[in-house]
């Protein structure tokens, strides 16, 4: 998408403090973060919102779940929250889906 933020991180048309570069996600810090450590793992195909997502984007949605347990274990993380917003009303405010991870 031409317009999409994290779509220009992931070219890096956009500057971004980025920790993971995987096959099918990238993982950068938020610029707001509510934690300590509090990284965006998002896919490296564009999908609006989980309320967009078809049945073959399932193993990619896994993926980013194995992405984060990665990302946690370099960070030398023992515990985390792993959390999507799905929606406006749920608190999305990308239109490309993203997991975040949180941990103190």
């Amino acid at each position: 998408m031409d317009d999409c933020l994290f779509c220009k991180i992931i070219a890096k048309e956009i500057p971004s403090d980025i920790v993971y570069e995987g096959s099918q996600a990238v993982g950068f810090k938020d610029i707001n973060p509510k934690a300590k450590h509090h990284i965006l793992i998002v896919p490296r195909r564009h999908i609006e919102s989980i309320l967009t997502m078809v049945e073959d984007d399932q193993q990619l949605m896994g993926h980013l779940i194995w992405d984060a347990k990665k990302i946690a274990e370099e960070l030398g993380l023992e515990g985390y929250q792993l959390k999507f917003h799905v929606g406006r009303r749920g608190g999305q405010e990308i239109d490309h889906v993203h997991l975040h991870l949180l941990s103190a």
